[in-house]
């Protein structure tokens, strides 16, 4: 177990929530009480003079639960029109419980698309860089209403874990956080094996650990398993950001991380010599 009270100093922070831990197990609907829990984290992290951005998940999830779907849609003009629908109704209750806080929140959507061309992703720069510091907090998504993932024309993180990467790479973040339905990195999946060891720090980032992404998650909403944590860490350790993966049962673990309490998996950002983010977007499958 490794001292973290380095994380007491992190100034500008990028907070990824997954689908999973936004809503009900039992109804798909969105879980009202963990979302004002993680609001109030947010706005006091604010309040301590630090940076703040959300990336949120949750858009197709509400949008199905809205439409009175049973079961995660999976033909892709039906998701987006989900998207559509459900990033409404997210950013409308967002809006409400921060403003309750004295906090104004904006919505940016993206695609892998901007972030490809130059000119875009600079102007996506600006536009983080004017909202926080205009004390803002941005709360980012995937624009999964135009969005696409085709064989022949992919323009589509296809998960938030990797979306939150990229925005804390663009914004050159202290530190990431991605909360979902998982404890941290283990040698193996503990839901299939018992003797999985659990991984507290990794220091460095090698095929060995790259391996044991097995692309699962516990999750029927969600989209990211532990390989897209993976990619995402191999990008903000690149950046030289450091990122934790905890469990998002309890959004209180937000303070308790930045307090330097030992949860979750911390990989250690070392930063890639002349690091240049298109170059990891364009590997990105």
């Amino acid at each position: 177990m490794k001292d973290r009270s380095f994380l007491k100093n992190k100034r500008r922070i990028v907070v990824k929530i997954g689908s999973s831990s936004l809503t009900h197990k039992e109804s798909g609907r969105l879980d009202l009480i963990k979302l004002e829990v993680l609001v109030r984290e947010l706005c006091n992290l604010s309040n301590q003079g630090r940076d703040v951005v959300l990336v949120t998940s949750g858009a197709i999830a509400v949008g199905a639960s809205a439409l009175g779907l049973r079961q995660k849609p999976t033909a892709l003009r039906t998701k987006q029109a989900c998207a559509a629908i459900g990033q409404a109704r997210l950013m409308m209750i967002y809006q409400k419980l921060f403003s309750e806080y004295n906090h104004m929140a904006a919505q940016i959507l993206m695609t892998k698309n901007n972030m490809m061309h130059d000119l875009s992703r600079q102007n996506a720069k600006n536009t983080f860089e004017e909202l926080l510091g205009l004390n803002v907090i941005p709360i980012v998504n995937e624009n999964d209403s135009i969005s696409t993932y085709e064989a022949q024309f992919v323009e589509k993180f296809g998960d938030n874990d990797t979306l939150s990467s990229v925005v804390a790479a663009l914004i050159e973040a202290d530190l990431l956080i991605l909360l979902s339905d998982i404890d941290g990195l283990y040698t193996d999946d503990p839901n299939k094996n018992p003797d999985a060891v659990f991984i507290d720090t990794v220091e460095k980032l090698d095929d060995e650990l790259l391996s044991m992404g097995k692309g699962s998650s516990t999750s029927s909403v969600g989209t990211g398993g532990m390989a897209t944590k993976l990619t995402a860490a191999r990008i903000a350790s690149a950046a030289g950001t450091d990122m934790i993966i905890a469990n998002g049962r309890d959004f209180h673990i937000i303070h308790q991380l930045m307090a330097g309490e030992n949860l979750g998996t911390l990989f250690k950002g070392n930063k890639v010599e002349e690091f240049r983010l298109l170059d990891y977007i364009g590997r990105l499958p």
